[in-house]
Parts: C-alpha cells; sequence; structure tokens
C-alpha cells in the first residue's frame, strides 16, 4: 500500500512538473529571462535536495512515523482523519513559512529561494538544503503529536509538491478560472506577489496549499500581480551557485 502511493506519487508530480514546464513555453505570463545559468542554477540546487533525501530527510521523517505519542483510536481512522491530518499540516506550512520570514536565521535558509529573480516551474525546487533538513526535522513535531500515518505524510508531500509548482510557474491562466481557484487554493496570482521584490509584499502570502489561511491570519497582501512585476529580494541580486549554498554561513558578502 504504501509502495504503490509513493510510486503514484513521484508519478504524478513528474507529470505535473513536465506539463507546467511545458505550458510554460505555451502560454507565459512574464517573459522569462534568457539566462540558461538560472534553469542550471535551480536545478543544481534540486539535485543536491534529491540526493540527500534517502539520508537524511526520509530517516527524519520514518522515526517521526514510528514513534508516536499515543496510538489513534478506532474511530480516528479513514477519509475524515486524512482531511484533518491534511488541514493541520498545511496550517503547520503555513505557520513554518511565516517563521522563515521572521527568524533572522531561518531568512538566512530561506531567501536562497527568494533570490531567484524569475518565476517559473524550477522555482519550486529551489531551496538550500538547510532549509530542507531544517523544515523536515520540525515537520516531525506535527506528525508525533497526531500521530500522523505514513500514507498521510506521503500524500501530504504530493499535494504540496503539486501546488507549489502550480503557484510558482509562469502559466496566464483565465482570469475567472484563476480568480475562482484563489478563493480555495493557492494561484500563481497570490504566490507572485509574495516574491515581490517589496519586503511589505514578500512579508505576506504565506499559505502553501489552501489560501485561507492568509485571510485568517490577516496576511494577505493587497497588491495584484501584474506582468512585469520585479521578482526577488527588495535590494539585493542574485548570487552564483556557489555563493548561496554558502550564504547561511557567510551572509551576503559582496
Amino acid at each position: 500500500m504504501i509502495e504503490a502511493v509513493a510510486q503514484w506519487k513521484a508519478v504524478i508530480v513528474a507529470v505535473w512538473f513536465a506539463a507546467f514546464f511545458a505550458l510554460e513555453r505555451i502560454a507565459a505570463m512574464a517573459t522569462a529571462p534568457g539566462k540558461p545559468s538560472r534553469l542550471v542554477k535551480n536545478g543544481a540546487l534540486w539535485l543536491v535536495n534529491t540526493a540527500m533525501w534517502p539520508f537524511l530527510i526520509l530517516p527524519l521523517t520514518m522515526f517521526a512515523v514510528e514513534h508516536p505519542l499515543w496510538v489513534r483510536p478506532a474511530w480516528l481512522q479513514g477519509w475524515q482523519a486524512l482531511l484533518l491530518d491534511l488541514i493541520i499540516l498545511d496550517l503547520w506550512t503555513y505557520w513554518l513559512h511565516r517563521a522563515y520570514h521572521r527568524v533572522p536565521a531561518m531568512w538566512r535558509l530561506h531567501q536562497v529561494h527568494h533570490r531567484d529573480q524569475h518565476l517559473d516551474t524550477t522555482s519550486s525546487v529551489r531551496f538550500h538544503f538547510g532549509e530542507v533538513i531544517l523544515s523536515a526535522s520540525l515537520r516531525m513535531a506535527p506528525i508525533v503529536i497526531l500521530a500522523v500515518p505514513l500514507v498521510t505524510v506521503i500524500i501530504f508531500e504530493m499535494l504540496l509538491l503539486i501546488a507549489t509548482i502550480f503557484h510558482h510557474s509562469n502559466v496566464r491562466l483565465p482570469e475567472g478560472v484563476e480568480r475562482a481557484l484563489s478563493r480555495v487554493v493557492v494561484t500563481p496570482s497570490i504566490h507572485w506577489v509574495h516574491h515581490h521584490a517589496v519586503t511589505a509584499d514578500t512579508d505576506s502570502n504565506y499559505a502553501a496549499i489552501l489560501s485561507i489561511w492568509d485571510r485568517l491570519f490577516a496576511s494577505r497582501s493587497s497588491t495584484r500581480r501584474t506582468k512585469d512585476m520585479k521578482i526577488g529580494v527588495e535590494g539585493v541580486e542574485d548570487k552564483g551557485l556557489l555563493r548561496l549554498i554558502a550564504m547561511p554561513i557567510i551572509g551576503d558578502r559582496q
């Protein structure tokens, strides 16, 4: 059962990524910068995290799943429990994302993601490996406290990856479709504002899957995405791959 879910997760995410990568070249919202080095840089960061997954991320997740604080009763099973777990994990992800913007040490890791000066599907996998390890470590808390089953964690990871690829994508959606979707899930029109190179907008729109969290906790920006919106971190430029990897340690030295 678990092996099948994990395999389906890999297939679905790969197909989803490929579909949006292709759509960006057919119906782009903003013109992509002609720098292949950017794609290489984002891809390299993704490869590092992928290579690290079976040695660090998976063991952390397995430890949390195998050491719950309690045993779930029979009535807390099935689709209702799955839905509740997914909502709580998404809420946890929202607050964790806010922490990455508010805690200086965490921001030094997370800004590697925000330094990207264009958004597309590759931005969704551009993260410093330190952030990936820290996020996996902190996610152990709700898994242990709620006794979340492994299959639920896998399903949540799949939904989170699908959502992240979608709302980072440089795809031009029909306005009515995006407006309708944004009432329920995070869309590019919402998340691109989070990557706007204006600090007030960067520190807003933290939701990952469900868009309700920003409305509920008053962190939704009123800024509307525009085609020429400047992406990145206000007042700074992107760095090369090695500088990005070293940035959390050496800081933003010129």
